[in-house]
């Protein structure tokens, strides 16, 4: 079978991981596109994505362009001659003269059971709204937003603990040979798309630190869920003695309660225990401000005064 020559599009760890397993396949990837180089770091370095240190490290063209705005930006496109632009990741609205300028068109690779959670932050809503599974969708992309015919996917449980970092990565394990098999399956004619069903769509909307605020008048699994999704950006938190403190790990306890919510109900090694709206949550790993997450039982050795049983998190500490 002849091999079709492939434009890539990526930016972070995700899209990488995706870029990499195409080169091991040995696909004719024939350039890159990536994110121009953002500042990063302490020092805020102009640094290369992901995405294009792995295209270097390959000897492959990578281009940067800060939007298809641009006449130039779609002229050297064309000049590729592209058979297929994969898109993982990208950052960038694709314009419809993009989209159609490859012969087969574009695929996406998007980290959800489409028509569902379509959108930037698809493994943390699907967290956040207590999902028993997740996935990976490919989709020919169109002009919407994540609204193209879907040809292949496949399902990713979400465990109990699961993080967005977790999740993640387990997506991002999964998804690049879920990508290499859509291929092979398309350029042979395999495959049949599938219209999404736009009565089951759902919006992922980006992640805000506002959002990250603990309201501990929610039910406990809710903010357990809410931790676990807003990790690892932006952490939940809660203001208390004066400071912002980061909940970076905490589990639901198996306890009846009465104490008003946001009650300290109990306080020990295994960590700090705080009334909800309904239930209990047990803290394990926290962060004070200008400090490191550490687990509680550290945090209590030299800041044991912060968190007496009976302090309530609500009022002002």
């Amino acid at each position: 079978m002849e091999k079709l020559n492939i434009v890539f599009a990526g930016t972070p760890d995700f899209a990488a991981n995706h870029l990499q397993a195409l080169i091991d396949a040995d696909f004719n990837v024939v350039a890159v596109y990536s994110q121009p180089d953002r500042p990063a770091g302490r020092g805020k370095k102009l640094t290369a994505s992901a995405v294009k240190q792995v295209a270097l490290a390959n000897n492959l063209a990578v281009y940067q362009p800060e939007n298809f705005k641009e006449a130039d930006s779609i002229e050297t496109l064309k000049s590729l001659n592209a058979d297929l632009m994969i898109v993982v990741a990208y950052g960038l609205i694709l314009p419809t003269v993009v989209l159609n300028t490859p012969r087969l068109g574009c695929l996406n690779v998007h980290g959800s059971l489409l028509p569902r959670w379509r959108g930037a932050a698809p493994f943390q809503r699907a967290i956040w709204a207590g999902d028993k599974e997740t996935g990976v969708t490919i989709m020919q992309m169109d002009e919407g937003l994540d609204t193209g015919d879907m040809l292949k996917k496949v399902i990713c449980p979400i465990d109990d603990n699961e993080t967005s970092a977790s999740l993640y990565a387990k997506v991002a394990k999964q998804a690049p040979s879920v990508l290499i098999e859509t291929i092979q399956q398309l350029q042979a004619g395999e495959l049949e798309a599938e219209k999404q069903n736009e009565e089951l769509a759902t919006y992922a909307k980006k992640l805000s630190k506002p959002e990250a605020a603990i309201n501990w008048n929610d039910n406990a699994d809710f903010i357990d869920r809410c931790i676990r999704a807003f990790n690892p950006w932006p952490i939940s938190y809660f203001e208390w003695s004066g400071q912002t403190i980061k909940v970076h790990q905490a589990t639901l306890v198996n306890e009846s309660c009465s104490a008003e919510a946001g009650t300290i109900v109990k306080v020990d090694k295994s960590g700090i225990q705080v009334a909800t709206g309904k239930g209990i949550l047990n803290l394990e790993v926290i962060q004070l401000a200008g400090k490191k997450a550490m687990p509680v039982q550290d945090v209590l050795n030299s800041r044991r005064e912060l968190f007496t049983v009976s302090s309530n998190l609500l009022e002002e500490g």
